[in-house]
């Protein structure tokens, strides 16, 4: 363990990061433009005294999973990442190994569209990040581990999904995330990730194996879908997707598709955060 350049390279990059990439708000009396210790802990889910003794090199070894949260808490590229892991005395996890991190581009983004539900998503279906009206219209979907994940693993694996769209809706879907599914296995042919994925859900669904067996092909750019939500009832939402140019992340965008889902989401607005449903996909 390198604790000298380890302790060096966190308070470097901690000091790079602007509060605004990362969902937070800077007030006229920041003494730096860059993050405070306080703020790194809480995105970390650590304490505060850790992360002082890290970044003056006092600590003990952190784990692998400490080493995880501070990538994500402060927006490490990949090669960043296998940095940190390097100066700490582990070996880096692949690439793809975790839930890759949102662009920090696109997390500005998330923020500028202010009360327009927005979301950050890999090209497999995992949930990088999303804004305020995203979570009270849809739920947190920062907590799901292993294939619940993936959009499409839930769709296809929780019954729970079905009641939440009428039978032709649920089937149009269901055909888009296998034909989008297809179009990624396409361009990442042989990564481990991608077939595993696709192994579990042949395994798994009758459903998905006969859709896949169909083989169409479709990058999901724009729909239409319902939300059915506890507190607010039935919206209608118009879904435009834009994609980065290499096709690695997509910027998911929500917008009522009429004056009813107008309403009845500015309601939600207002209501907030109290009960909401949870592992909705998009």
């Amino acid at each position: 363990m390198q604790r000298e350049q380890l302790a060096d390279f966190l308070r470097r990059r901690r000091e790079a990061i602007r509060p605004a990439e990362v969902g937070i708000t800077g007030g006229p009396r920041r003494r730096t433009a860059g993050l405070r210790r306080e703020e790194v802990a809480l995105l970390a889910g650590m304490s505060v005294d850790y992360v002082v003794r890290l970044e003056q090199g006092r600590s003990s070894q952190p784990s692998t999973q400490l080493l995880g949260a501070l990538a994500r808490a402060l927006r490490l590229t990949d090669d960043e990442r296998s940095h940190l892991f390097h100066l700490a005395g582990h070996q880096p996890p692949p690439a793809d190994g975790t839930a890759r991190l949102a662009r920090a581009g696109l997390v500005r983004l998330l923020d500028l569209v202010g009360d327009t539900p927005a979301m950050v998503l890999s090209d497999l279906g995992e949930i990088l990040a999303q804004n305020h009206m995203s979570i009270l219209l849809s739920g947190d979907h920062s907590g799901l581990t292993g294939d619940r994940r993936y959009v499409a693993y839930r769709y296809f694996t929780d019954p729970s999904i079905r009641d939440l769209h009428g039978p032709d809706e649920w089937q149009r879907h269901a055909r888009q995330h296998v034909a989008d599914l297809r179009a990624v296995a396409g361009r990442r042919a042989g990564d481990p990730v991608v077939t595993g994925l696709i192994e579990r859900l042949l395994a798994a669904s009758d459903d998905f194996r006969r859709l896949w067996a169909e083989h169409e092909v479709a990058v999901r750019r724009a729909d239409r879908k319902t939300f059915i939500h506890p507190r607010v009832g039935r919206l209608t939402m118009d879904c435009e997707t834009l994609v980065t140019p290499d096709l690695g992340q997509q910027l998911l965008v929500l917008t009522p598709a009429d004056a009813e889902a107008r309403e009845k989401l500015e309601l939600l607005r207002v209501l907030g955060v109290e009960e909401f449903p949870t592992g909705v996909p998009h």
